[in-house]
């Protein structure tokens, strides 16, 4: 039986991917990837921590006329000394309040795309990071921006099953990236690098990208620029555009010694 070898593992560990430097051991393929940018020099994926922002939205705004009618029958049990649902009321009301501040800080907080770049030349890794609690919307959720050495990198698969209100079973599977202390096996941070699918060619891509280069991998397919926003998409607008720092945006895009890079031809 499998055994975890970090210390400690990820939340619903199911496996221990390849070392960054080791051979993978199935093909490398793009099909499962969000990838924004690709060239010889890094290769940026796209994470998102929230998903169906639209509906989201729509949560949000219906739970606000809720949150006022709450608010107003509480105020209203209280004038009329109606002690007997006067706890029943509270209770509501400050369900609704902890509603409706999830869902307004989720759409007002979470970055239109969370990226990790991954610097083939300088052999590290860029993660933009978004740190949210979704049971508790009153304390700050701050994004952190973090770059460690890519021989410092685990991979892990994780997979979740949850049981939903109709009896069904619900299976979510992922990819955890842990960063360990130089030379051991301890986690000293760790975030996922994708949150949909745990396949192992995901991990083998990026793999095979960071030890041999473009001309090993098939060309990512790109995604749409997360600023080139359609019509339609309200709740994308509300949310806050990707900003790194100005001296990580440059380091994690360039070579040591500027290393002109070589861009994916595209069919």
């Amino acid at each position: 039986m499998k055994r975890p070898t970090l210390t400690p593992p990820c939340s619903g560990w199911k496996e221990d991917f390849n070392l960054p430097s080791e051979p993978t051991k199935i093909e490398p393929s793009p099909g499962l990837l969000n990838a924004n940018y690709q060239d010889s020099i890094y290769l940026e994926i796209s994470r998102h921590s929230i998903f169906m922002r639209e509906l989201l939205l729509l949560l949000a705004l219906a739970s606000i006329p809720v949150l006022i009618l709450s608010i107003y029958t509480l105020i209203d049990t209280v004038a009329h000394r109606q002690h007997e649902l006067f706890l029943i009321v509270v209770i509501a009301t400050l369900t609704g309040i902890w509603q409706a501040a999830s869902f307004i800080r989720a759409i007002l907080l979470t970055p239109r795309d969370e990226p990790i770049r991954f610097n083939r030349v300088r052999q590290k890794i860029y993660a933009y990071n978004f740190n949210f609690c979704w049971w508790n919307p009153f304390i700050p959720w701050p994004i952190k921006i973090v770059s460690y050495d890519w021989k410092d990198v685990r991979a892990e698969r994780w997979r979740k099953q949850a049981v939903t209100h109709q009896g069904s079973h619900l299976v979510k599977t992922g990819i955890m990236l842990s960063i360990v202390e130089p030379g051991t096996n301890k986690v000293i941070d760790r975030f996922p690098l994708n949150n949909e699918y745990g396949e192992a060619s995901i991990w083998a891509y990026v793999c095979t990208y960071m030890q041999h280069g473009l001309s090993a991998v098939p060309p990512a397919p790109l995604n749409r620029d997360h600023n080139d926003i359609l019509w339609c998409q309200f709740a994308m607008r509300l949310a806050p555009e990707v900003k790194w720092p100005k001296k990580i945006d440059h380091e994690s895009r360039t070579a040591p010694q500027a290393i002109p890079p070589v861009k994916v031809a595209l069919s």
